[in-house]
């Protein structure tokens, strides 16, 4: 949970004089976010929207210089999942019209690693849709992970839903770099999009990747109806779990979801959101995810100030922009690909 807000500490100076490179330089300094400099940020004045973005840029550059990580995406397993969550065109209560398989064979799961070299990603991104992998599952991962490292300079990151400890000590032991298993929102909103599992219920899986030695890849959705608080509230908690990869994903209200029809984002909402983020977790990735395209429409160069990654081609069920797209965006901005090869 969040700790204790600190007197005297960053939010007075962003919530009452709206000073966001003051903020940026208590930041810096090593100061922790505060929940009402957080809420500050998301309800910064469209006026000073240019100043906060330089200033969460600075912070941006301390740690990351110009440089973009780009990521790919696998969806090997696609609907077929029997959990709630009203944001996910593969659950079990949506009616999207989407592929539905099981695991992808080995080749076409190769092929996804061939391509995630090919766009100069550094970290290739295995994703099941499922309450958690089965034995089958566990074991194609097993199989697959130390193949694909032998062929390619690629990090790995899994999304296989919870994790037990045995499972994820299985995943660190065949080469698994990185498991993502997003919070999505708050612990008091989690409730209203999911009932068959809880937010305690994905901070124990948080805990086992990271006792197993794996890093953390963790961040949420944007939009769902959730209050500037709960944003605020997912923000601090990702800090305080450690994550070292934060993807922010902006709701793409699929039709034959329970959250068909949803649309309360602009594009400047999403880059105070990231501009939140990367104020909460200055040393951290943090990736400008899903349903950039859609909403950050012509302001989406600006969200990489912010953020310091991107998924380069499509996400689970809907499409991103072509990788062409991302590669003039990150050119036109003076910025560079970060390397790939792995320190092994």
């Amino acid at each position: 949970m969040i700790q204790q807000l600190q007197e005297g500490s960053a939010s007075q100076t962003a919530s009452e004089s709206q000073d966001w490179h003051d903020l940026a330089d208590r930041i810096l300094a090593g100061e922790r976010l505060t929940d009402e400099a957080g809420l500050a940020i998301l309800r910064c004045p469209d006026d000073e929207l240019l100043d906060l973005l330089s200033a969460a840029y600075r912070i941006r550059r301390r740690y990351f210089g110009k440089t973009v990580q780009l990521y790919f995406l696998i969806n090997a397993k696609s609907g077929l999942c029997p959990e709630d969550c009203s944001y996910c065109s593969q659950s079990r209560v949506s009616k999207a019209d989407i592929p539905k398989y099981n695991i992808l064979d080995r080749q076409r799961l190769l092929d996804g690693a061939r391509i995630a070299h090919e766009r100069n990603a550094k970290t290739y991104c295995i994703v099941i849709s499922a309450r958690g992998p089965n034995e089958r599952e566990m074991q194609a991962v097993e199989e697959l992970v130390p193949e694909i490292k032998r062929q390619y300079s690629l990090k790995i990151c899994t999304s296989l839903g919870l994790l037990t400890p045995e499972q994820a000590a299985r995943l660190k032991a065949c080469g698994v770099d990185r498991v993502n298993h997003n919070l999505n929102t708050s612990s008091e909103y989690y409730q209203e999009i999911c009932s068959t599992h809880t937010y305690e219920d994905r901070l124990a899986t948080l805990r086992v990747v990271r006792r197993a030695g794996m890093e953390i890849c963790s961040g949420g959705i944007i939009g769902m109806g959730e209050a500037d608080t709960d944003v605020v509230r997912m923000a601090l908690e990702l800090g305080d779990v450690g994550a070292e990869s934060i993807p922010i994903n902006f709701l793409n209200a699929i039709d034959g979801t329970p959250l068909e029809g949803v649309a309360r984002l602009t594009p400047r909402d999403c880059l105070k959101a990231l501009c939140l983020f990367r104020f909460a977790n200055p040393s951290r990735e943090i990736r400008m995810a899903a349903g950039r395209e859609l909403h950050l429409g012509s302001l989406q160069p600006l969200g990489l100030y912010p953020a310091n990654s991107i998924f380069v081609g499509d996400y689970l069920t809907t499409k991103g922009q072509p990788p062409a797209a991302d590669y003039a965006m990150i050119e036109e901005l003076g910025f560079t690909i970060a390397p790939t090869q792995l320190n092994r």
